[in-house]
């Protein structure tokens, strides 16, 4: 028996006011388009911002339904929109924000295990690793050079060959 470890690092801002100008209006425009979210059941507004390789901007939010099931997060929201609207291009970074309307949003919060898998599938699409900035409305910023940092042992195309 072998026995494998698995560690990745990550940059912790104190706030967003630390990031360089590019991630700063990313994360600002993250937080803005929270307002664009329809969450009428969990009031959690989740809002995502893409800069992709090409310099055009596309954006994402989540879209509840009351059939739970049926609703897609703002990180999937996007990955449709940037491939529906620019097919082949790579993204090179996503800001993801909240707000919390029933409670705080002044920490970073990381995509769902639905989300993680489909952004290293568009890493595997693209051959183009996603940097992530994580944030909330206010508070400390995270950001994650690589999206499949955030998912080991990952499913993909290879395995299914």
């Amino acid at each position: 028996m072998n026995k494998d470890e698995y560690h990745f690092s990550y940059d912790v801002y104190n706030s967003v006011d630390e990031l360089n100008e590019i991630d700063a209006s990313l994360v600002q425009a993250a937080r803005k388009v929270t307002a664009s979210a329809y969450a009428p059941y969990s009031n959690f507004h989740v809002g995502a911002v893409a800069k992709l390789s090409n310099g055009e901007l596309v954006s994402g939010t989540n879209q509840e339904n009351a059939a739970y099931p049926v609703g897609i997060c703002a990180e999937r929201a996007l990955l449709a929109a940037a491939a529906s609207l620019h097919p082949g291009i790579a993204i090179d970074t996503i800001a993801i924000s909240y707000h919390n309307t029933k409670g705080k949003s002044d920490h970073p919060i990381s995509p769902c295990g639905m989300c993680r898998q489909s952004l290293v599938e568009y890493e595997e699409r693209v051959k183009q690793p996603i940097r992530l900035i994580l944030s909330g409305m206010d508070g400390k910023v995270i950001v994650v050079e690589k999206a499949n940092s955030l998912l080991p042992l990952s499913f993909g195309s290879i395995d299914l060959k």
